[in-house]
């Protein structure tokens, strides 16, 4: 009596342990390959839910649906001008078609794999047979800013070398060469970037000293600019400056001329008014002016200025 509710315990963790194996989930983002002994069972499972396989035998190859990331590492590319630059690309792809996938490549690493071999290629390919202006620039659209300010930039965006391609046109040549090679993978790619491009290290000193003497050019041509406006600025200071001066003292001689001509007037009137009291004080005037402290005066009795001291006497 004991042995059977062993038996049945047992019996169950068999039976749980077999419906196990039966039974798997497939999510969203999943599509799987059943194998049986290695070998594709029927069609790829692309739809999520409750799905049943023969325990033991056969066995669940699960795969992304959603799409996936490419990072290539950086390549020495010569440009079709003999340029000498590193490019650094990017892609994005998805598994398009899970059976041929893990016939072809298996595993996501095996892809990358494959990857970095079509993708490089292209890019190699791409790059080599146009302009590094080509792979730099996306257009020939010039700068939206006034004349004075894009030459900051430019030394004259009109004289700026024409692109037929661009950099847009050169990631979808790369892309459509890639695209030749990938279906066979079961990989399908839906789009490729160039994330950097930069000069290889024995020319980019090179470069950058170009880059440094034409900004210095630039920095000394608008240095000129602004010496010869400060000596504008100074010219224009002092004509103003004389200009002032020679107003002010012209106005300041015509009030003196003035004010002399109002005094003469004054003058005038007084002595018509009373000569000899205008002859008077300007006597006392004159001897105020002539007479200081600790003085000694010595007239003659014949002269002018005797006789009003003789009178007060």
């Amino acid at each position: 009596m004991r042995k059977l509710p062993i038996l049945l315990v047992f019996g169950l963790f068999v039976a749980a342990w077999v419906l196990s194996s039966c039974l798997y989930v497939v999510h969203e983002w999943e599509q799987v390959i059943v194998t049986q002994f290695g070998d594709p069972v029927g069609r790829p499972i692309t739809e999520a839910g409750l799905h049943f396989k023969w325990p033991i035998a056969q066995q669940v190859n699960r795969f992304e649906k959603r799409i996936l990331i490419w990072d290539g590492k950086r390549n020495e590319i010569t440009t079709a001008d003999k340029r000498f630059i590193w490019v650094d690309t990017t892609a994005r792809w998805r598994i398009s078609d899970p059976l041929l996938f893990l016939q072809a490549v298996r595993t996501e690493n095996g892809a990358q794999g494959k990857l970095d071999g079509v993708l490089d290629s292209a890019t190699r390919d791409v790059v080599s047979s146009h302009k590094l202006i080509e792979a730099v620039r996306l257009s020939n659209r010039v700068l939206d800013l006034p004349a004075e300010e894009a030459e900051e930039f430019l030394d004259d965006p009109r004289e700026q070398e024409a692109i037929e391609v661009g950099r847009n046109q050169l990631t979808e040549a790369i892309l459509a060469r890639a695209i030749e090679l990938t279906p066979q993978y079961g990989i399908e790619l839906i789009d490729v970037r160039i994330k950097h491009i930069n000069y290889v290290e024995n020319v980019r000193s090179s470069v950058f000293n170009r880059m440094r003497s034409e900004r210095q050019r630039i920095a000394e041509r608008y240095r000129s600019e602004g010496r010869g406006k400060k000596e504008e600025i100074i010219g224009q200071t002092l004509r103003d400056e004389k200009r002032i001066i020679s107003t002010a003292y012209k106005d300041a001689q015509e009030i003196v001329a003035l004010a002399d001509a109002e005094a003469a007037r004054i003058y005038a009137e007084a002595y018509n008014a009373d000569p000899e009291f205008y002859a008077f004080w300007r006597t006392l005037e004159a001897y105020r002016d002539i007479v200081g402290e600790n003085h000694t005066l010595v007239l003659s009795p014949d002269s002018e200025l005797y006789g009003y001291l003789e009178d007060s006497e």
